[in-house]
């Protein structure tokens, strides 16, 4: 540092070179890097929208879950691949801060940025439930703290990351007995909890995850959590054998991928997206059709994997058209690469939220930050533990107070302003989010910047 200002390496630095030289993307060649970035965010909603929601729609039926418990897992890990992969570079590759900085500067865009996107960008009102949203906020404030805790000391030891896996642990048990845990508090706190309980009888009959299922409506019964809260009913053999059939009808009869849509736009947008769909068709299982139903996992990884590959493109294209177009490095990671990485979230998320799933897309939402925690701990601790045994991993801390402030104040903030809104997602809600996200974007910009606090950066070596 020079004169108390901090020197931060750029984060192109953390990418391939461009294939246009700095000269010629000023001169023109920016415009291709765009057209990549939007193309990007085509491949990630296909991606999500054919592929990724109809395995874990499947899973979740498989495993008996309910759809905030399935947001909260399945959903979770597959949206946050990306996170885990940057995490990893971070550890293992580029020996820097940047899984670090990119888990924990994006975590205000995954609370605000998406629920924001949520209310705004769907038609239909979503209820929530009290419970869900109180567990994945609760377990995303005490794996935050942890991970702030143990890198206020710029080390992390193989004990500190191990204990990040084992409040993980704790979580998923949780999340096993998530319905007898839900039974006894709604029974201890009955009293006060008459409208969270109003709530979950209004949702009742959840509406099915994605849309190759609309047409004949969910092909099982789904319970209200007051009841059991999961994907199962009694049923005799015969009723079984006959839904089991009309699945396979449904799963047989789903319409091909290369199938031209009948409005103009979606026309338009088809042929575009016809390179993309073409290679996802050759190398993903559609698990939509009775083929290739059984194969529903090989979906889930092939997918996540897709998704992870395609925000890594993404996030370059962006890193590289901001340091183009002269963005400061502090305004890129608070703004364009936090949002960056998370479009999976955000699309898995808005795509749910459309259709009436309000509690799978609040949990995926706050269940995706405490994956993201995990993310840093599991390569610390393969790091700690059995590569590097001999002392701890140096890491950067500075700006964490100002961090913690604003983990806290956000997952506090959702909590309070769903229970306002009457616990559901609605446009008044997005709204509000996104006012408060850029609320928090602008102070976070100008404490970067050094215009608030003392904490003023600069690129290395400018």
């Amino acid at each position: 540092s020079e004169n108390g200002t901090r020197c931060v390496l750029s984060s192109s630095s953390e990418f391939p070179e461009g294939f246009f030289t700095p000269q010629e993307r000023k001169d023109g060649g920016i415009v291709i890097y765009f057209i990549i970035i939007l193309y990007m965010f085509l491949a990630v909603s296909i991606v999500c929208d054919d592929y990724f929601l109809p395995s874990l729609e499947i899973i979740s039926e498989c495993l008996g879950l309910s759809q905030d418990v399935a947001g909260a897992t399945f959903m979770a890990a597959g949206s946050s691949a990306p996170e885990l992969v940057t995490a990893f570079l971070g550890a293992f590759v580029t020996k820097g801060d940047i899984g670090v900085s990119t888990i924990l500067g994006s975590a205000i865009y995954n609370l605000l940025g998406i629920s924001a996107a949520c209310g705004l960008f769907s038609s239909v009102v979503s209820r929530l439930s009290c419970w869900p949203l109180f567990r994945d906020c609760l377990a995303y404030t005490i794996s935050a703290a942890a991970v702030l805790a143990m890198i206020s000391d710029n080390r992390i030891y193989w004990y500190e990351s191990a204990s990040l896996l084992l409040i993980y642990g704790c979580y998923i048990l949780v999340l096993c007995f998530d319905i007898k845990i839900n039974q006894y508090l709604m029974k201890k706190f009955s009293p006060c909890c008459t409208c969270f309980t109003k709530a979950m009888e209004e949702n009742a009959e959840q509406q099915p995850l994605v849309g190759w299922r609309d047409e004949s409506g969910p092909l099982i019964h789904q319970q209200s959590r007051t009841d059991s809260g999961i994907f199962q009913d009694e049923l005799d053999y015969s009723q079984l054998s006959t839904r089991l059939h009309r699945l396979d009808e449904i799963s047989e009869d789903h319409p091909n991928v290369f199938t031209m849509p009948e409005a103009d736009m979606k026309r338009i947008l088809w042929v575009l997206s016809l390179p993309i769909i073409t290679l996802l068709y050759l190398t993903i299982p559609d698990c939509r059709r009775q083929f290739w139903r059984n194969w529903f996992m090989v979906t889930f990884l092939i997918s996540a994997a897709w998704i992870s590959a395609i925000t890594y493109v993404l996030v370059w294209m962006v890193t590289i058209a901001g340091e183009t177009l002269g963005i400061p490095e502090s305004v890129m990671g608070l703004t364009l690469l936090a949002a960056g990485t998370s479009v999976p979230d955000t699309v898995a998320s808005v795509l749910v939220a459309r259709k009436g799933n309000g509690d799978m897309a609040m949990s995926n939402i706050v269940g995706s930050n405490v994956f993201d925690m995990l993310c840093l701990g599991i390569p610390w601790f393969i790091k700690t533990a059995f590569i590097t045994t001999s002392g701890p991993i140096e890491v950067s801390s500075s700006g964490l107070t100002y961090t913690a402030i604003s983990l806290i104040c956000s997952v506090g903030f959702i909590f309070l302003a769903v229970h306002l809104n009457g616990w559901k997602i609605d446009k008044k809600l997005g709204t509000i989010c996104l006012v408060l996200y850029l609320v928090f974007t602008v102070l976070s910009i100008l404490y970067e910047l050094g215009i608030i606090g003392n904490n003023p950066t600069r690129v290395c070596g400018n």
